[in-house]
């Protein structure tokens, strides 16, 4: 963790941000050693993700990251803190909050999600997905039928502002419209004391579009390997297109951003 109070922010996607699977090496050391230039300077490292808080602590070990984050953002909205012998725990009450947002989101939009999964399950080859604990997604045979279907959700948005969705690629979870990786950053700016303009996001996909959001980050940025809705979103905001993948543009944008950092 960073030895003082932070002074800004660093926020990564992780998947296809931070490493990425087909690239040798799948996360730049030097990367590391240019956050953690950062973190002496007082940055706070954030890792942004849709990955669950185990799954990304298995991604940290399974690719060799061994530095700790001072937070991760799981589930693209759960903030968590390392506790005593690493235990991770809530950061404030947003967690909490968060779940019962969803719990009334599932309960108040029964109607439209109903509707939602009628139309997957008789017009499409993708499937509606309900787990154990409320968590509601869609899984598209293709991308340009999840656009579709997209496009259906998108009509009952019109109707209820509070229904939202986190996607990436052909993968679609619901979730209340005001819990995402970009509110989620700036509640974690809000209780560290810090706001928009000291923060930095980074992310690749259409579930990183939240958080690379002059809102929630003023300086924003995506790799080589963004999807092009998410570089023309960061360039038509001011922000950082890099030309390498994953890591190895991170290291651009960070060059960008903070120039070369001295401890």
């Amino acid at each position: 963790m960073a030895a003082r109070k932070p002074t800004f922010i660093l926020s990564f996607d992780f998947d296809g941000t931070l490493v990425h699977h087909d690239s040798t090496p799948v996360f730049h050391p030097m990367l590391g050693q240019m956050i953690q230039q950062l973190r002496n300077l007082g940055a706070a490292w954030v890792i942004n993700t849709g990955r669950s808080l185990p799954q990304t602590l298995q991604g940290l070990a399974q690719y060799g990251i061994f530095m700790e984050p001072d937070y991760i953002i799981a589930m693209e909205c759960d903030i968590y803190k390392p506790g005593l012998f690493s235990k991770w725990t809530d950061f404030g009450p947003w967690n909490k909050q968060a779940r019962k947002a969803h719990e009334r989101f599932v309960k108040d939009h029964q109607a439209s999600l109903k509707a939602i999964r009628e139309m997957v399950e008789t017009q499409t080859q993708g499937q509606f997905l309900a787990g154990d604990y409320g968590e509601l997604g869609i899984v598209g045979s293709s991308e340009e039928e999840l656009d579709m279907v997209c496009s259906f959700i998108d009509a009952h948005i019109r109707q209820f502002p509070d229904i939202g969705y986190h996607r990436n690629g052909i993968y679609l979870r619901f979730a209340h419209s005001a819990y995402s990786k970009g509110t989620a950053l700036s509640e974690l700016a809000r209780l560290l004391g810090l706001n928009a303009s000291q923060c930095f996001a980074a992310g690749d996909n259409l579930n990183d579009l939240s958080m690379l959001d002059p809102r929630h980050a003023s300086m924003i940025a995506t790799p080589g390997n963004g999807l092009p809705v998410v570089k023309a979103h960061v360039q038509s905001h001011g922000g950082f297109v890099a030309q390498r993948y994953a890591s190895e543009g991170m290291i651009e944008a960070l060059t960008h951003f903070f120039g070369t950092a001295k401890s």
